[in-house]
This record gives structure tokens, C-alpha cells and sequence, in this order.
């Protein structure tokens, strides 16, 4: 099979999935399942085909030409494909969830049907080769995640659909003109061609530096970078699957990740550092990664204090970048795989626990480990990757960004990583203390808000599986970081190409 099959074959699966969802009849549940899970499982293997054939120096790329100067073009890159990975995988594992979670709920066509359209939308991202094709698939996203957001139709989803929509067409109409004033300046930037940019004379570096802050502030949105993230806490409305998507698969992660291809493949990070606007990036993760602390401290309820911790912890993968030298970029590359797996694990358990027991508020999990131990193991290990103890896979992230501050002269980023650690103890320790070590209530007497008996395990089996195996592959990770293939091994060969000869 060709390069360029695979690449459009690996697109079409989830295009194709979503068109025949939309056609099917609303009580078609057997076919809609088995769609869904065929889709997921093919996407994945045709992933993980690229994946090997790119380590054995295979080529996949295709092209159609839009207008004169301008193609459409889709290319599998190893940056690329770590996120087109980490895509497909947490996809499946979210397909499950979202089969189990939806399973008596209305609408599930329109559902299933926008929810195969966003995961198409989130592998064209990934394997886009110019600006071009990433902005076609960036604004798709937006669409398609929309009406997941407003899915339950309620008021106050409505409301935060649209203020979702709100911030993230305007970020849209801003990186549209900041990639068209780019495209007049300097033409089809293809993804990787740096050089392009860096040959321009002193006398365009303002413009330069203009340009870049424009497609910042068009990305950062999506990335929810302090003060554009104001959507994220308000889409927490959505259904426990979307919430899952928005905060460690699609959405927040395409706004990183088009960071990550601004400043490695477009300006190259040898002229971001001349020009100064590394410094920048450091400086607005930085008050990013506080700022989402402080606010998830402050909240009450699980999803909430989840979304600004997503706030926080996303703009690691800014300040990675921001730090110039190898070990910097290590550390944001893997941490954009790390975060997934463990975030999607916060969100599968944070469902688990408002489906089976009616539970939406911290103060109200006292004793939910003893009625759902598997759930709340699986939640532990998320929190405590989240606060940076090791084994699990999030201690290597802060390991690496320490460690690349310190390479890269900034010391004092240590300081904000160890602010943010303890702050993340403080938000996530009282919920584990809650939920091992509160007495739990009586039943008849101070129940759990609205318990429900979904399965003979602690909840739907559906529900319980891809929250334990994603918290597993989230210690894996950590401890099987050495190993071929692993995120911190893929990374580290992506930012030895970046900065070795």
C-alpha cells in the first residue's frame, strides 16, 4: 500500500464512519457500536503502521493543489505522528467510554456522528504539512466539537456551547489572518521548511515578531493560555466522554500542538530564539501554569477543578517549548502524550463516579474508594502523575523541564515548577484523603447523592475498563520510559533531529 493510501485511508476511516452514523437509523445501537469500535481500531492500526514504517525511514505524504501557490497537503512527520498517535489511541479507549456512558441517552446518532467528524478533524491536525491544511482541520474541529459540547441541550449547555463557539471562531478568524499576512510575506511554508523564514533581513524581524505573537494568540486560545481560557471551565457541561476529548485528545491539545509546529517547523527554534520570543512563551506559560493551579484550588466541584488543572498542566508543553535546548523540548513533546494518558484517566473516573453514584462535588466522594476501588485506584494514579511522583509517567515531564530550565539559563523556572507542584498536592491529596480515608455515608441515612447499579462490577464494565487501562498505561509509561516507542523515547528522537546536525 502506498504512503499516500494510508495517509488519506487513516483520514477517511473516521470521515466515512461519521458519514454512515448520520445515515443510520437513531435505534441502530449494534451497528452504531460496531462502527464506532471499527473505525477506532482500524484508525489505530494504519497509525501504528506509519509509525513503524517511519522508523524504518518510510515516506508518506500526498497533495492536491488549491490555487496557485497553495496545495493541500497531508504529510506523516515523527512529530506528527506522535500525535496522531496519541489520537488513535486515547480515541479507542474513549469510544468505549462514551458507548457505555451514552448508552440510554438520547440523540446518540448526532453524537456519534460529530464525535467521529472530531476525530477526523484532530488527525488531519496532526498530519497536516503546511499551515494551510492545519487551518482547514483546525476550524473543522471547532465545528465538530460544538455540538458536543451543547449535546445535552439544556440551558446552561447552550450557553456554554456558545461561548465556546465565541472563543473559539474569533482565535480562528485571527490565525487565518495571521497565516495569510504569513503566505503573502513568505508563500506555502510547508511544515520543516525553516529556512524560508530565517533568511529574511533585520529589516523584517518586526513583522516577524508581529506574526508569530498573532498565531499565538489564534493557538493559545485552544491551549487555553492565561487570559484566553475562559471557555474551558464553562464547556465542563458536556457529557464526562467530551470532556475527556476536550482535555486530553482534541481540542486544548490541537491548540498546543500547533504551538509545538509554529515554533519547531515554521519559524524554527534557532530564529525564535534570536528573535526573543522564546522568553515570551516562557512567561505566559509560566502565569498559565499558576494561575490554573490557584483556580483549581478554589473549586468545588470534580470537573471544574479538573478543567483549570488542564489549564495548568497543558501550559507545561508551552513552557517546554520555551525553554531553548534538547532537553526542553523532550519534556514538552512527551508531556503532550504524558498528559493525555493521564487526564483522560481523571475524566473517565470523574463519569464513573457521577453515573454510579450521583456525584459531582468533592466534598461529596467521602468513601467512594471502598464503593468503587477499581475507579478510585485508577483516579489515584492520575492524581498522583499529575502532582509528579514517579513511577508514574508524569514525573519525568517535570524531570525533563527542570532540567531543561536549568540548560537553558532560566533557573528560576524551578521555582514556578516547584509552586506549581505543591499546588497541585493541595488540589488533588484532600480529594485521595476523601476517598480512602473518609468514612463513606449510611445508606437510607445521608446516601450518595443518586446511586445507580449499572453493572455487576462496581459500575458498567464499559465505564470501569478504559479508566483502568489508560491509569495503567500512564504508570507504564513511566516505568517502561526506556523502552522503543515509548513517548519519552520518541520524543527524545524528534528533539535530537531538531537540535543535532
Amino acid at each position: 500500500m502506498s504512503g499516500a493510501l494510508i495517509l488519506l485511508a487513516t483520514l477517511g476511516s473516521s470521515l466515512l464512519a461519521a458519514v454512515i452514523i448520520f445515515l443510520l437509523p437513531e435505534r441502530a445501537f449494534r451497528a452504531r457500536t460496531g462502527l464506532n469500535l471499527g473505525a477506532a481500531l482500524i484508525k489505530l492500526g494504519l497509525v501504528a503502521w506509519m509509525v513503524w514504517g517511519l522508523s524504518r525511514g518510510g515516506e508518506y505524504a500526498v497533495e492536491f493543489p488549491v490555487l496557485e501557490g497553495l496545495a493541500f497537503v497531508l504529510r506523516a512527520d515523527p512529530l506528527g505522528i506522535m500525535f496522531a498517535g496519541l489520537s488513535s489511541l486515547l480515541w479507542l479507549f474513549t469510544t468505549v467510554y462514551a458507548i457505555g456512558y451514552l448508552e440510554d441517552s438520547p440523540n446518540r446518532k448526532r453524537f456519534f456522528g460529530f464525535f467521529s467528524l472530531c476525530v477526523a478533524s484532530t488527525l488531519g491536525i496532526s498530519l497536516a504539512g503546511n499551515l494551510f491544511t492545519f487551518l482547514v482541520f483546525y476550524e473543522l474541529l471547532t465545528l465538530s466539537t460544538y455540538p458536543l459540547v451543547a449535546h445535552r441541550g439544556t440551558a446552561k449547555a447552550l450557553a456554554a456551547g456558545k461561548v465556546y463557539l465565541r472563543f473559539t471562531l474569533t482565535a480562528g478568524l485571527v490565525l487565518m489572518i495571521g497565516m495569510v499576512a504569513l503566505h503573502a510575506l513568505a508563500g506555502d511554508i510547508r511544515f520543516g521548511q525553516r529556512e524560508i523564514l530565517a533568511e529574511f533581513g533585520p529589516e523584517r524581524r518586526p513583522l516577524l515578531v508581529g506574526l508569530f505573537w498573532v498565531l499565538i494568540a489564534g493557538f493559545g486560545v485552544k491551549a487555553a493560555l492565561v487570559p484566553l481560557h475562559g471557555w474551558l471551565p464553562r464547556a465542563m457541561v458536556a457529557p464526562a466522554p467530551v470532556s475527556a476529548l476536550l482535555h486530553a485528545v482534541a481540542v486544548v491539545k490541537a491548540g498546543a500542538f500547533g504551538i509545538v509546529r509554529l515554533v519547531y517547523d515554521v519559524y524554527g527554534i534557532e530564529l525564535s530564539d534570536a528573535l526573543g520570543l522564546l522568553n515570551g512563551l516562557v512567561a505566559v506559560a509560566s502565569v498559565t501554569i499558576l494561575y490554573g493551579s490557584l483556580r483549581a484550588l478554589a473549586q468545588q466541584e470534580l470537573k471544574p477543578r479538573l478543567a483549570y488543572s488542564t489549564v495548568s498542566q497543558v501550559s507545561y508543553i508551552v513552557l517546554g517549548i520555551g525553554l531553548f535546548g534538547p532537553l526542553g523540548t523532550i519534556a514538552a513533546l512527551s508531556h503532550l502524550l504524558h498528559q493525555g494518558l493521564m487526564k483522560i484517566t481523571l475524566f473517565f473516573c470523574a463519569g464513573n463516579y457521577a453515573e454510579e453514584l450521583g456525584i459531582h462535588r468533592i466534598d461529596e466522594l467521602d468513601g467512594a474508594g471502598r464503593r468503587m476501588p477499581l475507579t478510585s485506584l485508577a483516579f489515584t494514579v492520575g492524581a498522583l502523575g499529575m502532582i509528579g511522583l514517579p513511577p508514574v509517567v508524569g514525573f519525568l515531564s517535570k524531570w525533563y523541564l527542570g532540567t531543561g530550565a536549568i540548560q537553558a539559563g532560566l533557573p528560576w523556572v524551578i521555582a514556578v515548577l516547584v509552586a506549581s507542584s505543591l499546588l497541585n498536592a493541595a488540589y488533588f491529596l484532600p480529594i485521595l484523603a476523601r476517598l480512602w480515608f473518609r468514612p463513606g455515608p449510611d445508606h437510607g441515612v445521608g446516601a450518595w447523592p443518586e446511586e445507580r447499579r449499572l453493572g455487576r462490577l462496581e459500575t458498567h464494565a464499559w465505564l470501569l475498563v478504559p479508566a483502568v487501562v489508560t491509569a495503567l498505561f500512564s504508570l507504564m509509561a513511566g516505568v517502561l520510559a526506556g523502552m522503543p516507542f515509548s513517548p519519552l523515547e520518541w520524543a527524545t528522537g524528534v528533539a535530537n533531529a531538531e537540535y543535532l546536525p
